[in-house]
């Protein structure tokens, strides 16, 4: 039996776990965290709608279910030609290598002064207490937003920030407090979220203005301080605690490897997920993978890497190791997949929002759709848990 070596244990990396133990691989996964994070629900831990354990799998337990072997180290090295990975702890060869360890992050000077709730996943109990000593206080200026990265603007997360905000404006007018602070939305670039469709940014002004919520957008950051934020002009946007969330660069890992990378430092592949050796020349394969964050994805301007295109690429990766495996030409690629599809929620309601390459919208959800984002969370759990059927898709 083939042995499938996976390092990562996110969205793309449980997700080719899962599925290549369906097709009978030997799977061993390596994470340098001991559970599965859900990213997209951790956006209510700041508001104490729910805990770091309601957003968390041990990945133990999804070992159980599926089968497959876990590692919980940190890789040091990879040598893809090789098929050898180094980590802290010891040294693993493999035939087949799918790499998904997400991305590093975009360097601000002065990131000690903001938390994420894109990053580690122990700083959105720190964004909580951050809020509460604010309330305790009796008021103060909260900013949030997200950056860009001009080397590749894929990898940016923006959909977490207006979440984020959202919610806390909610949560503070539960509190009847919400007159007492000043909450401010900033980002570098003239139209944040444009993205997702100009129905959409005419949707999100109109959020901004009913909620009362400042903006400063189209001045490049210069460094972040205790108390604000300093832009390029050298003008200052006063803060009390700063929420921001960087965009995504290449792993540092990735530089202590023979990929081929792209000018950020995500790793090139093709529509296959197979990393490519020598693109502009002849190209060469070495049964390794790329999937999630840790690639450089093709399309349209508008792309962006989200969850569900992680695990399309992660299920195709499947099919495709088995196909290779079994000498078939026959392949299954990502880019007919790409889209943005989110459910944004805010606290008392969502907003869908959906994009592809004919135009975007955005539908007002009020009520149920917070409801259904967290009947996501609920299913997203017991699936991968197999307490439940998978939805075809999802």
């Amino acid at each position: 039996m083939k042995k499938v070596l996976i390092l990562g244990g996110g969205f793309a990396g449980v997700e080719a776990a899962i599925f290549l133990r369906k097709r009978g691989y030997r799977v061993t996964l390596i994470s340098d965290r001991d559970y599965f994070y859900i990213y997209p629900t951790s956006i209510w831990i700041p508001t104490g709608e729910a805990t770091m354990e309601d957003v968390s799998v041990p990945l133990a337990d999804l070992q159980r279910v599926h089968g497959f072997e876990l590692i919980v180290d940190e890789v040091k090295e990879i040598h893809s030609k090789e098929r050898r990975v180094v980590c802290a702890n010891g040294e693993y060869r493999c035939e087949y290598l799918v790499i998904a360890m997400g991305s590093g992050k975009v360097k601000h000077e002065g990131s000690e002064h903001f938390l994420s709730i894109c990053g580690k996943p122990e700083e959105a109990p720190k964004i909580k207490e951050r809020i509460d000593d604010l309330v305790a206080r009796g008021g103060g200026k909260i900013a949030m937003g997200f950056g860009g990265n001009p080397k590749d603007p894929s990898n940016v997360r923006g959909g977490p920030a207006f979440e984020v905000l959202f919610n806390v404006h909610n949560h503070l007018k539960k509190l009847g407090v919400r007159d007492r602070f000043e909450l401010t939305f900033f980002a570098p670039m003239e139209k944040p979220g444009a993205r997702m469709g100009e129905q959409a940014l005419k949707m999100m002004d109109l959020y901004f203005r009913r909620l009362d919520i400042k903006k400063q957008f189209g001045k490049k950051i210069k460094r972040f301080e205790a108390d604000g934020i300093v832009f390029e002009d050298e003008s200052r946007l006063e803060s009390d605690f700063t929420m921001f969330i960087p965009a995504g660069s290449g792993h540092p890992v990735f530089q202590n490897s023979d990929l081929p990378l792209n000018e950020a430092g995500l790793i090139r592949i093709n529509d296959y997920c197979e990393v490519v050796h020598d693109y502009d020349e002849t190209p060469e394969f070495y049964n390794v993978f790329a999937i999630g964050d840790s690639a450089a994805i093709d399309g349209p301007d508008w792309r962006a890497k989200q969850g569900h295109i992680a695990e399309v690429m992660a299920r195709n990766v499947a099919f495709n190791i088995d196909a290779i495996a079994k000498g078939s030409e026959e392949r299954k690629g990502y880019l007919e997949h790409i889209n943005i599809l989110c459910v944004m929620d805010s606290g008392d309601g969502a907003a869908f929002v959906y994009r592809n390459d004919r135009g975007g919208k955005m539908i007002p959800l009020p009520v149920v759709g917070h409801w259904l984002k967290k009947g996501w969370g609920w299913y997203c759990r017991n699936s991968k848990l197999g307490k439940i059927p998978r939805i075809p898709g999802l």
